[in-house]
């Protein structure tokens, strides 16, 4: 009976009709996903039954655990204890966040192992991003990384196959299954390779909108309280902050030009947005490390090492130790506009789009935008797929700005000789215009969610 009770139909079974795991049958289901003898059709059942069914908190926490040890756990010096820190993005459209907040972390004294993807969808990841600047090289083991991690403080790296390794295969299969949006799936693979990593705090930026994983800020919040819970009883000091993501965060969107962006932030300048969530995720992370006394006084120290040219200096010395040229990383940081464009490569064609009418920019919608620029190379549809990293656009407007007729709002970067009409009415239709008067957008900070 107690074999017939733990067979993986069985569980199967049991949730799909409401019952709760017991944490030994969820281990045993995940052992059973890392080591490949679980079927890939039972996976699937189980995906769409946690999806339909829910987990409780309990599962949860035992769902997180079991995949985070279901392959390697990071080591790292004693003496780094409490100052381990990390990030997490549920993902947005230009979201370059990590490669500002990194290197600012580091210049005030943490440690920050930030693994990171190459994304999946409409543009690419943290990594493609890095992977634009010649010479960068992702591939870093547990002991490159801890090199890195004494001599710079930062590194930005791809998951190793030795971390969560049962989390790649249920985040491969997510998408297939229709199982995406499941909350307790959602959790459990964002905090088993946070716990694998074995950081100290960490700080989620969940977004929401109609160009993010959450439409609505109260499934924002719901997703937020799931992680921060979780997390803390993982033993990770967790919070999260709630961030608009209607429009791109920033005025860049695409790796090269959202590289270009990351620098003016990390030279104290750039969009207010950007550097708005930086100080924000930074704050908090130095707050809950002990680095500062509170969140507001870690937001200032910040924002210091961004205008004082210490992140700055961080994050090329962060590139010279992943084998960027000296030279390269110091004409990409200390250079002016056209020499860092000649480092990172222009795209043969730009073309601008102009406003149809007049009127006050209400908002220009993410996703159209970044559905555009993945056809146009920017994205990867499959795990292998290139991209192009000079495909982008620069936003030329802000919302609440006033636009004349015929003026510029959009500027495309792309490889073809010209774009789609198609592709030119989507741009266009998502600038949304109204007849206000101008008006100053609200903060991209919605909410913060922290710990009891």
């Amino acid at each position: 009976m107690a074999a017939e009770a733990s067979s993986i139909p069985e569980l199967i079974r049991k949730k799909r009709d409401g019952e709760r795991l017991r944490d030994e049958e969820i281990e045993r289901f995940v052992q059973g996903v890392a080591d490949g003898s679980v079927q890939q059709g039972q996976i699937g059942a189980m995906l769409m039954a946690i999806r339909l069914r829910g987990m409780a908190a309990e599962e949860t926490l035992a769902l997180t655990r079991a995949m985070a040890a279901s392959g390697r756990a990071l080591a790292w010096p004693a003496g780094w204890r409490g100052r381990l820190v990390d990030k997490h993005s549920t993902g947005g459209v230009g979201d370059k966040v990590s490669l500002a907040l990194a290197p600012a972390l580091a210049a005030c004294g943490c440690k920050v192992p930030m693994i990171s993807g190459r994304g999946l969808g409409h543009t690419g990841g943290t990594l493609d991003k890095l992977e634009s600047i010649p010479g960068f090289c992702a591939a870093q083991s547990p002991e490159q990384m801890r090199r890195i991690l004494e001599q710079v403080g930062c590194c930005i790296v791809g998951q190793s196959e030795e971390l969560a390794p049962a989390d790649r295969v249920l985040y491969g299969l997510r998408d297939v299954t229709a199982t995406v949006d499941s909350l307790p799936l959602i959790t459990a693979s964002i905090l088993s390779k946070k716990a694998a990593e074995q950081v100290s705090a960490l700080v989620l930026d969940v977004k929401f909108g109609s160009a993010a994983l959450c439409p609505t800020l109260e499934s924002a919040r719901q997703l937020a309280h799931s992680l921060v819970s979780v997390g803390g009883r993982l033993g990770m000091r967790t919070a999260a902050v709630l961030s608009r993501m209607d429009g791109p965060l920033g005025r860049c969107v695409g790796n090269s030009l959202e590289v270009l962006e990351a620098l003016q932030c990390l030279e104290g300048r750039g969009p207010a947005d950007l550097r708005e969530l930086v100080t924000t995720l930074g704050g908090l992370l130095l707050w809950q490390c002990g680095a500062a006394a509170s969140a507001e006084q870690g937001t200032g120290r910040l924002a210091r090492a961004l205008d004082d040219g210490s992140a700055l200096r961080t994050f090329e010395a962060m590139l010279g130790a992943q084998g960027v040229p000296p030279a390269t990383a110091r004409l990409l940081c200390a250079g002016s506009a056209p020499q860092r464009c000649r480092v990172l490569g222009q795209a043969a064609t730009r073309e601008e789009l102009l406003a149809p009418r007049a009127g006050t920019v209400r908002r220009v919608e993410g996703l159209p935008l970044a559905r555009v620029l993945h056809e146009l190379g920017a994205g990867r549809a499959r795990a292998g797929d290139a991209i192009k990293p000079r495909v982008g656009a620069e936003l030329l407007v802000t919302a609440g700005q006033r636009l004349e007729a015929g003026q510029p709002w959009l500027r495309v970067h792309h490889e073809a000789a010209g774009l789609r009409g198609a592709q030119r009415r989507a741009l266009q239709g998502a600038l949304a215009l109204c007849d206000a008067e101008p008006f100053r957008p609200a903060p991209r900070v919605a909410q913060l969610v922290l710990p009891p």
